[in-house]
């Protein structure tokens, strides 16, 4: 029964997720807060919303193994998954915004921070409070640099404003969007946990494929669907702030919750080949490499992390 328990939590942690970002813009837009802290804040940040309950629950729980690698392996397929599949998918991605020059130091820093924290052995609630605040200065930064970060889709906007807004009707729906997701975490979590059990593989195996890969597909929904219409800036940068916040709030928010042991001897494949990700998203940047053979170079890179983790099962 653990494997349709996980792919239902999973479709209910997903759900609730995409509802309480609906619901979110609503009301941001009924006190004309502006399309671009809606987008830099709610698509970012909204995205990651399945990644943080599954990592804080599983902190809970104690399972620090999971709460990390799914930090770790959604930040791998982000770039190399949903990036990689932007490229190929979409038939022109020519974002206006320089990503290189304005956010390359955002992509970098709390990878680099994540590294040093992570030799320690423990992510402990010290280290919580300081990845928590490093979020909070992306913000600030997003705020005084102009409002071309992450836009909204324009048609979606439209429709949100011309719908009646109803205090009742979006309070109904955040608390059943809240209970999915809290719901939908726990349950992933320990269906995750049981299954790694029954294959006889290690728990971060799980979280670093399963888990991620599940939590992850607001991200490629998003970006892609973004991609199509136009929206490449929404794309890429909605790929830059959600593995921002996966380190800061979600990694953060964990270890506020427990202290989380960490080996970093053991895992240090999976983290290069993030940090590999990461500097081929800002090479790309750089060259403004939005194409084809840049999607592809990142499906090659996704297949060895995959071979890899396959073969240590």
């Amino acid at each position: 029964m653990d494997y349709p328990i996980f792919l239902i939590s999973l479709a209910s942690l997903i759900w609730g997720a995409d509802l309480l970002i609906a619901q979110s813009e609503r009301i941001a837009l009924r006190f004309n807060i502006s399309e671009y802290v809606i987008g830099a804040t709610l698509i970012a940040l909204g995205t990651s919303l399945p990644e943080m309950a599954a990592s804080v629950t599983a902190s809970l729980d104690n399972k620090a193994q999971i709460a990390i690698s799914n930090v770790i392996g959604s930040n791998i397929l982000n770039i190399t998954l949903v990036l990689g599949s932007v490229f190929l998918i979409a038939k022109n991605v020519s974002p206006h915004r320089d990503f290189f020059a304005k956010d390359s130091s955002w992509a970098l820093f709390p990878i680099l921070i994540f590294i040093v924290m992570a030799q320690q052995g423990v992510f402990d609630r010290f280290d919580g409070v300081l990845l928590i605040l490093l979020m909070f200065a992306y913000l600030l930064f997003l705020q005084k640099n102009g409002k071309d970060v992450l836009s909204l889709e324009v048609e979606e906007i439209e429709d949100l404003e011309e719908s009646s807004f109803s205090w009742f009707k979006v309070g109904t729906i955040l608390f059943f969007g809240f209970i999915l997701v809290i719901v939908g975490a726990e349950f992933t979590i320990e269906s995750a946990s049981n299954i790694a059990k029954s294959l006889g593989v290690s728990e971060w195996v799980i979280g670093i494929i399963m888990v991620s890969l599940g939590t992850s597909m607001p991200e490629l929904i998003v970006s892609v669907v973004a991609a199509l219409k136009g929206k490449a800036d929404m794309a890429i940068g909605n790929i830059i702030g959600s593995n921002m916040a996966n380190i800061t709030v979600v990694l953060g928010s964990a270890s506020l919750v427990n202290n989380l042991k960490f080996d970093f001897s053991k895992y240090l494949f999976d983290i290069e080949i993030m940090v590999i990700a990461t500097l081929m998203l800002l090479f790309i940047t750089a060259n403004r490499m939005y194409s084809k053979p840049a999607g592809i170079s990142l499906l090659l890179l996704l297949t060895l992390f995959l071979k890899h983790t396959i073969a240590s099962l």
